[in-house]
């Protein structure tokens, strides 16, 4: 049982990349999804989550410019980011959260840098 995150990388600024978080084990549409970010020396950011109704939020700084959607036939939850900042370097990470088994699940990141 896991998610494994994928389609992270190297952009200039005001690129885009489209992150996908792929769960193994379980079915992702029973559960909350959320991206998280993170970079050296800075906390762990909540860049997204997508209920399983589904209901979306974006922290404040991606509005706009980020868009969450599911594919419940590939068990995937995607992430598209654009016109990428340098700050925005971090680690990305999926979570899968159900509030009623309480089960969570935690993909193991993948880079994302954008060059300025």
């Amino acid at each position: 049982l896991e998610v494994v995150e994928s389609g992270g990388g190297l952009v200039q600024t005001g690129g885009s990349l489209n992150l996908s978080c792929t769960a193994s084990g379980f079915a992702l549409d029973n559960y909350a999804v959320g991206w998280f970010r993170q970079a050296p020396g800075k906390e762990r950011e909540k860049v997204s989550c997508i209920s399983s109704d589904p209901e979306s939020y974006y922290v404040d700084s991606v509005k706009g410019r980020v868009t969450l959607s599911r594919d419940n036939s590939k068990n995937r939850v995607y992430l598209e980011m654009n016109n990428l900042k340098p700050e925005e370097s971090a680690v990305y990470y999926c979570n899968a959260y159900n509030s009623y088994n309480l089960r969570d699940y935690w993909g193991q990141g993948t880079q994302v840098t954008v060059s300025s």
